[in-house]
């Protein structure tokens, strides 16, 4: 397993690689036990550079090989993410519709939350039902941010001082 450590705009985000495919990416409070060695691979130099202009708004969808460990139902969860358009929304029933299981929004949930490649397989364009954001890896903050570069939210207005000040 290869590994490659890359700044972004939202911290230091750890990729891994089995030089072949992308397996994982990492943020910092959730690096795995995984043992990886820091080696540059194609697939890590690719993934580097596709985040760099995906950051800039440059690229609004990945072209990399991916290797994601997970069960068939896990799978299924990542697909539809992956077919999610930048800049758009979907909730967790929405998945759930998608892959033919209207019922199991929460195992859509988990499987969600379990996703082993965030940002390419966009996890953090699902919200609750109730339009509000809900749980990701690298913190609300972060999926605030990447929603925001994305366009899919405002950013927060800034407050003006009432007394001219």
């Amino acid at each position: 397993m290869n590994e490659l450590i890359v700044n972004t705009p939202i911290g230091a985000i750890r990729l891994l690689s089995n030089g072949q495919a992308l397996v994982a990416i990492e943020f910092p409070d959730h690096y795995s036990a995984r043992v990886a060695q820091p080696a540059m691979d194609e697939v890590l130099a690719s993934t580097k550079q596709q985040l760099q202009e995906y950051f800039a708004g440059k690229r609004k969808t990945f072209d990399l090989p991916l290797a994601p460990d997970g069960t068939d139902f896990q799978r299924s969860v990542w697909q539809a993410l992956a077919k999610i358009p930048y800049g758009e929304l979907r909730s967790y029933g929405d998945i759930a519709h998608q892959i033919g299981k209207p019922r199991a929004v929460r195992a859509v949930g988990a499987a969600n939350g379990r996703n082993p490649l965030p940002i390419v397989v966009p996890c953090h364009r699902v919200i609750g039902s109730n339009g509000k954001l809900t749980g990701f890896a690298g913190g609300l903050p972060v999926k605030q941010q990447l929603l925001e570069l994305e366009g899919a939210l405002a950013p927060p207005p800034t407050q003006m001082s009432l007394t001219g000040s």
